[in-house]
Order: structure tokens, then C-alpha cells, then sequence
């Protein structure tokens, strides 16, 4: 690529013999090599000094920062938790915003006000305690100002859908449930 560039420089000037074996044509090879080498690793750290393209080493040095290694595993989604966890500021203490920055980390979770400095989490679409529930545990808290008491909300079915939907033993023994898989046998309509 910077040895055509070079050589479109040099040629018109006509002081130089740039043909194939010559020196100056030698020369002229080494130099686009070397600057060629030089743009690609100039390339590479441009992307990986910004958070919005980074995709190796410049996700893996920013990570380092948390204490916890958040949930996303693609390069996309590493990014959005690194972008969501450089806002927390003094003033990110709403639920919308600790919605934000929980999405942002890949968990998905909810921050709901309780009142009186409490705050719940819930699980959406989960029925029963989430897979990695002690690291999505970790990451939460990390996020979370440490003033706030924090309860984890997980959603088992109840007796009164159970009524609802007009479960009974048959159908339950039926479909095949032990206890713990009928207690997170939520109706589709009722997942909050």
C-alpha cells in the first residue's frame, strides 16, 4: 500500500531508478513494508483505545477496572457493560438509571423503588433463582450504591394461579413435575 504511494511520488520526479532489483527500488520495497507494518498496528490501537470499537485486548484492560467481570460474553455486548459502567457517577441513583447500567452489564434484571431507601430486584422472564445467581449477585451489588438495601425477588408459581389456570394433581402428575420444576411452571401470561 506506501510502496505504490512512494512510488507515485518518486517517479515524477525522475532522479531515482525504481525499477525491479535496483537499490533505490530495494529501498523503496523496505520503506512501504515498514510503514505499512506501522499502519497496522496504528490501526489496532485506535480501535482498541476506544471503548465503542474495542474488541481484545482493549475490552480485556478496561475490565480490569470493576471488580467483577460482568455477564456479557461478545465483544458488542462487553462493550455496552463497559459503556454502562463508566456512567455510574454520584448522580446515578434512580432505578432508571440502575436499569440502565444492569442491561447495559447483561443481566437481565430490574430495579424496582421500594421506598425508604429499599430497592427490589427482579428477574423478568426468570421463574426461580437465575443460572449464576451468585456472580449476577456480585455484579449488582458492585452497581448498586452500598446506602441502599437491596432485597432479590425470585418468582415461583402461585397458589392462586394455580387456581386460575385450573391446575390439577393429574395434570401436574401428568406433564411429569417434580417439585421443584412445578414451582417455576409459571403460565406464560402471568411471567412478570
Amino acid at each position: 500500500m506506501y510502496e505504490e504511494y512512494l512510488r507515485a511520488l518518486l517517479v515524477p520526479l525522475g532522479v531515482y531508478d525504481l525499477g525491479e532489483g535496483t537499490i533505490n527500488g530495494a529501498e523503496l520495497h523496505a520503506l512501504g513494508e515498514g510503514l505499512d507494518g506501522i499502519s497496522r498496528k496504528l490501526e489496532n490501537v485506535e480501535r482498541e483505545s476506544l471503548t465503542a470499537t474495542a474488541e481484545g485486548e482493549g475490552l480485556t484492560r478496561r475490565e480490569t477496572l470493576f471488580a467483577r467481570r460482568n455477564a456479557a460474553v461478545t465483544a458488542e455486548a462487553r462493550r455496552a457493560a463497559i459503556a454502562a459502567l463508566l456512567q455510574i457517577d454520584g448522580d446515578s441513583l434512580t432505578p432508571a438509571d440502575i436499569n440502565r447500567t444492569m442491561h447495559g452489564c447483561g443481566l437481565k434484571a430490574r430495579a424496582v423503588e421500594m421506598g425508604n431507601g429499599k430497592l427490589r430486584i427482579i428477574f423478568p422472564e426468570v421463574a426461580g433463582v437465575p443460572e449464576e445467581f451468585e456472580q449476577i449477585r456480585s455484579i449488582i451489588l458492585d452497581i448498586l450504591p452500598c446506602h441502599l438495601e437491596t432485597e432479590f425477588f425470585f418468582r415461583y408459581l402461585t397458589w392462586e394461579e394455580c387456581h386460575r389456570v385450573g391446575f390439577t394433581w393429574q395434570m401436574v402428575e401428568d406433564a411429569g413435575h417434580t417439585w421443584e420444576s412445578f414451582q417455576v411452571a409459571i403460565p406464560p401470561e402471568e411471567e412478570t
